[in-house]
């Protein structure tokens, strides 16, 4: 079983452009359809509640690991078939941007790692909604920056 799901694609749009889209938790929100309490700090929690349609509701929790302007953002988050549950024991993954300029652009690599901390029941289920997911969020970014 994979490990990893990893989504590439290019976008129309100048490299701080879509940076900000990223790391900016309001410009996040609109794309990724979250609302975050605060921004995104290395080594803090960033908290928040999903607006995407059919998941409103469901809590945002992510610990943000690393900002190198402007080439790669990353987290983590927690997994947990229950959304009342303490996440302090919950598997987390890790979800990387990777941030290329191009000469149209920007080439952008989404990779979410870590679904091996997973219970291996859940664990197939978990990647194949993700990577539906990610596939989704990759178009939400695009519509986003090249907007």
């Amino acid at each position: 079983m994979k490990d990893s799901i990893e989504k590439r694609i290019e976008l129309a749009a100048p490299i701080e452009r879509v940076w900000r889209a990223l790391t900016d938790h309001e410009a996040f929100g609109e794309w990724f359809r979250v609302k975050l309490g605060g921004p995104f700090v290395v080594g803090q929690v960033t908290t928040g509640e999903i607006t995407y349609p059919g998941h409103e509701g469901i809590e945002w929790t992510s610990v943000t690991e690393r900002m190198e302007a402007p080439r790669l953002f990353a987290f983590r988050w927690p997994h947990s078939d229950d959304p009342n549950a303490d996440i302090s024991s919950a598997p987390w993954t890790r979800v990387e941007f990777h941030l290329k300029p191009t000469t149209k652009g920007t080439h952008l690599t989404i990779t979410e790692s870590g679904f091996g901390s997973l219970p291996e029941e859940r664990r197939e289920e978990v990647i194949c909604s993700n990577e539906k997911g990610w596939e989704i969020q990759a178009q939400n970014i695009k519509a986003f920056v090249e907007a």
